[in-house]
């Protein structure tokens, strides 16, 4: 009987193996030296659509600036690919995207076996049990095949790689709350057609060396729900953590960002991510999100694998604890919902988070280093050797609302400012418009003193400082609370605050939130003066201005006195008075749009 039995293995597994070689990755063929072009990539995923239709779909999205399909992939266990009837059936959707930076797409090849394990092999066919997985191979395609071994000099393989931007050169990762790419607009559309209950964005890392190869952070701070965040903290981290490292792989559940790269000892930084970033605009769809960051300096088959054994371990997560997800997200929507229809008094809603100073113990499994002042840059160069040095460092850790705002019923903004009404179209937030001009007191701002960065930052001069700026850092306007009698024409839009992106309406319009329309320059003009007096015109007026207000004069007196660099400039002494007549623009630095605190007798259809 045994000796039967060892015949019929013999002949089965050179069937066995030539099967499971013939659904060899592209990656895998070339054991993990090159990753596929474009071509490659979604020649397999058809081929993979083509074997099991009945479980597969591959489904267009929309267009890169340079005229690529942007498509998703579905796998789904009984051939329903229809988003609300995936939802009916109370089967939470997880969304992967990868390669938004395509010189990092780990997360690419990592989905492809992914996928083949849950279709083709079978060996993770219960990943779909009651998840459906749905991935972006190449969301920046173009930047995908401007391939070069040169791209990234920080990483180990594979042998090409993309580049980081897209065919304009603008980092999509910076790009979704302002959405200026044609991806985002199309990603955006896709998002709420699917609307997922768990996003991922895959990543390879920049930075420090150490022994994690499988580095992921979930934000589950307290711009997110509270009961989704409970969750995520308690029961997610830990259990994709121990899920991975069992594999062999080392996992950390934190980005490591060091508070000094110069010195690892300092510990590890806090990281909020705003909207312009992934995980910051989930924050705001009211989704739980993951990035994900393999390490750098890990070979390529390290970094997939272990990227593929993240993404497994979650998916098992979710297909675990599917209807407590659901009911989380459902609740966060509900929550959402009521931004503004019932109003929070002086509650504010967080628009930034900081560090709160608060510090934890953690275990980091490092290199051990040495610091040397180095000739060429002038600076501490750290060099690492590849000896374990497991330390316990402090992790900045809790976090405080640095920026917040009282949430109105609803904004109302002029029809002129066309680019900031398209920019929530884009996003889908839902708007009405008024049939009349309207006037009365309502909330705005009164907004000075703000800075542009003067290097360009995504295509803008923002008013902050964006990453690797250099000379003149952006700084946002200081905007102070108001009511003012404004007039608001005919097809003005109203943004109501009852609706599940009130969020989203929030971050663009609140100037002082930090990916605002007002941080991307779309209200500039509000701080440009366009009348102004002739020096002979000025001198003589100030003269009759201080002669008829004795108060006026000694401000300035005392201006010129305390303040050396208004003292030595003829222009700043002169516009004093300029700013203090009746011809200063009353528009001056006056914020556009309004804050309704109701929507009683607004003319709206």
């Amino acid at each position: 009987m045994r000796a039967l039995l060892l015949a019929l293995l013999a002949l089965l597994t050179p069937a066995l193996f030539a099967q499971s070689n013939d659904w060899a990755t592209p990656a895998e063929q070339s054991n993990y030296r090159t990753t596929p072009d474009y071509a490659a990539t979604m020649a397999y995923l058809r081929r993979v659509a083509a074997a099991k239709p009945q479980q597969v779909r591959i489904e267009p999205f929309g267009k890169s600036g340079e005229g690529r399909e942007l498509d998703i992939v579905i796998a789904s266990k009984d051939g329903v690919f229809d988003p609300d009837k995936l939802h009916a059936a109370k089967r939470p959707i997880v969304l992967v995207q990868n390669a938004i930076h395509a010189g990092e797409m780990d997360g690419k090849d990592s989905c492809l076996a992914l996928l083949r394990d849950m279709v083709i092999t079978g060996k993770e066919a219960a990943l779909l049990d009651r998840a459906v997985f749905v991935f972006i191979p190449m969301y920046n395609a173009d930047g995908h095949e401007r391939r070069s071994p040169y791209n990234r000099i920080n990483q180990n393989g594979p042998e090409e790689m993309g580049w980081r931007g897209n065919g304009t050169n603008i980092n999509l990762n910076r790009d979704y709350m302002k959405a200026d790419a044609p991806e985002t607009h199309a990603f955006i559309v896709m998002f709420h057609r699917w609307l997922p209950d768990f996003f991922v964005d895959d990543h390879v890392t920049d930075g420090a060396d150490f022994q994690y190869d499988v580095t992921f952070t979930i934000e589950h701070l307290p711009n997110l729900n509270a009961d989704s965040g409970h969750w995520l903290d308690e029961s997610v981290i830990p259990d994709l953590e121990h899920q991975v490292d069992a594999t062999g792989h080392l996992a950390s559940p934190t980005y490591i960002s060091l508070v000094d790269d110069s010195d690892p000892s300092k510990g590890l930084g806090f990281d909020s991510y705003v909207p312009r970033f992934s995980t910051g605009y989930m924050n705001l769809e009211n989704r739980p999100s993951m990035l994900v960051e393999m390490h750098m300096l890990k070979d390529y088959k390290t970094r997939v694998t272990g990227n593929y054994e993240l993404l497994r371990a979650l998916c098992k997560v979710v297909n675990r604890d599917a209807d407590k997800l659901i009911a989380l997200n459902e609740a966060a929507d509900r929550e959402a919902e009521k931004l503004g229809a019932h109003p929070l008094g002086n509650v504010g809603y967080p628009l930034a988070l900081g560090w709160s100073g608060e510090t934890t113990p953690f275990l980091f499994r490092g290199y051990k280093y040495t610091r040397d002042l180095s000739a060429i840059s002038g600076t501490v160069w750290v060099q690492y050797s590849h000896e374990p040095w497991n330390a316990t460092l402090p992790m900045q850790t809790g976090a405080k609302v640095t920026v917040s705002a009282v949430p109105p019923a609803a904004y109302i903004i002029p029809p002129q400012w066309t680019h900031v009404i398209d920019v929530l179209a884009a996003h889908q937030v839902v708007m009405r418009r008024t049939t009349a001009s309207w006037t009365a007191p309502v909330e705005t701002y009164r907004c000075h003193d703000g800075n542009w960065q003067q290097p360009p930052f995504e295509g803008h001069h923002p008013m902050f400082a964006g990453e690797g700026s250099k000379g003149h850092p952006g700084e946002p306007p200081q905007c102070t609370l108001v009511t003012e009698t404004m007039t608001f024409p005919a097809n003005s839009a109203v943004v109501e605050l009852n609706q599940r992106l009130s969020h989203v309406a929030m971050a663009w319009l609140e100037p002082m939130a930090p990916d605002s329309a007002m941080a991307w320059n779309a209200f500039d003009p509000i701080f440009e003066q366009r009348e102004y007096g002739e020096p002979y015109v000025l001198e003589k007026l100030a003269r009759e201005m201080m002669a008829r207000d004795a108060k006026l004069k000694t401000e300035f007196e005392q201006r010129v006195e305390n303040d050396p660099k208004f003292a030595a400039n003829p222009y700043a002494r002169l516009a004093f008075f300029y700013d203090h007549s009746p011809w200063m623009d009353p528009k001056l630095g006056l914020y556009p749009v309004g804050r309704l605190t109701k929507l009683d007798g607004v003319p709206l259809r």
